[in-house]
């Protein structure tokens, strides 16, 4: 994916990898439930490979990025708008929220990863970011573990290394790694999910580790197990696996949901019957009918992504031979392809002597929206 891939959106890659060579006689794509995903990595690694891997299940597609067997990138499709980098800063006491607001800024005017900003700027050091990175790309993979249906495609091809923030995993670890938490989901998986809510049925227990107290004070009724992950800065095995503790030991309990009317306000509002007898049919109909276009609208909608999505992969592959072939990348991607996105618009295209940008800017048009598409 070239300079546009990033680790956890703030690792920024500048120097390239060059490995034509190794790009040669390895094509390893297929299902996830015929060849799984530690064979995979083991192939990968024990091989030194180049290249791309890209996994697609159904809630989600993830690219992992490796130079010679090791991991130095991720990237959730899901996640591409959950950067946790700069709220877990800002959790932790490491940066000042006028200062991320800064380089939130910079980042918006340069397209330069937030990583890179923070330590240019001397806000963060280098091994922090990259502590973070890393861990949220260990997150990610350790979590595709759990995949037991879709489909893998390695593409073996030259990838810029990273300098500002670098980023390397041991493969053969994470693999280790990877195998050790599956097994100990088997715990957790049917009990606890990412929408499942508690609440405290005492005060702080005594005895708790940092870690264990950050989760608690996150708990309040409301939070879900997904935003309580966000707010702890914790990965969600983690998180999942002290809540599950606390649940156990009876520090916390399953939260009713509060009904949005009582009783008394529903009977007061119920409609005469001889007025609105025929109501409940019609509203039956008519919710049908609204489902069913939202529906069509909503699939037409995917299908758009998914083309605008599948282009811009086969663009940056494009714009990568177009660099191994001049020494450069293109000024203007009129220069590899005159094709528009899903909706008839041109693509956004940016690019310096060491980095290039591609996305597509939705439905609605406007980039730097959430329907945007890299």
């Amino acid at each position: 994916m070239g300079s546009g891939f990033f680790c956890g959106r703030d690792l920024y890659f500048l120097e390239y990898h060059n490995e034509t060579e190794d790009c040669k006689g390895m094509a390893l794509e297929g299902s996830l439930t015929d060849f799984g995903l530690a064979d995979i990595l083991q192939l990968i690694y024990f091989q030194r490979k180049t290249g791309i891997l890209t996994l697609e299940g159904k809630m989600d597609k993830v690219r992992l990025l490796f130079i010679d067997g090791n991991v130095v990138g991720a990237e959730s499709k899901r996640r591409m708008e959950d950067n946790r980098l700069g709220k877990i800063l800002l959790k932790k006491g490491l940066l000042q929220e006028k200062d991320l607001e800064k380089a939130l800024e910079e980042q918006r005017k340069t397209d330069a990863k937030l990583g890179v900003i923070l330590v240019k700027k001397d806000l963060v050091d280098k091994e922090t970011i990259t502590d973070i990175l890393q861990a949220q790309i260990t997150e990610m993979i350790i979590q595709l573990f759990g995949w037991k249906q879709g489909t893998y495609d390695f593409t073996a091809q030259g990838l810029p290394h990273g300098k500002d923030v670098p980023c390397s995993l041991d493969t053969q670890h994470l693999l280790m790694e990877g195998l050790r938490i599956v097994d100990e989901w088997s715990v957790i998986q049917g009990k606890i999910t990412l929408d499942s809510i508690f609440r405290k049925t005492g005060e702080t227990p005594s005895g708790l580790t940092d870690e264990e107290r950050e989760v608690f004070s996150c708990i309040d009724g409301e939070n879900d197990v997904s935003t309580i992950i966000d707010l702890s800065g914790q990965d969600n095995f983690e998180v999942s696996k002290i809540l599950l503790s606390f649940l156990e030991k009876g520090f916390i309990e399953i939260a009713e949901a509060v009904p949005v009317i009582t009783e008394k306000v529903a009977a007061a509002k119920k409609p005469s019957l001889n007025v609105l007898g025929y109501f409940p049919y019609v509203a039956v109909l008519l919710a049908v009918f609204f489902s069913l276009a939202g529906v069509s609208l909503q699939a037409r909608e995917d299908f758009n992504n998914f083309g605008a999505s599948k282009k811009i992969d086969e663009l940056r592959l494009k714009i990568e031979i177009f660099k191994l072939e001049h020494s450069t990348y293109p000024s203007t991607l009129d220069q590899i392809t005159g094709s528009k996105d899903a909706w008839g618009r041109s693509y956004i295209y940016r690019s310096s002597a060491d980095s290039f940008f591609i996305a597509s800017a939705g439905a609605d048009g406007v980039e730097g929206t959430k329907d945007d598409i890299y």
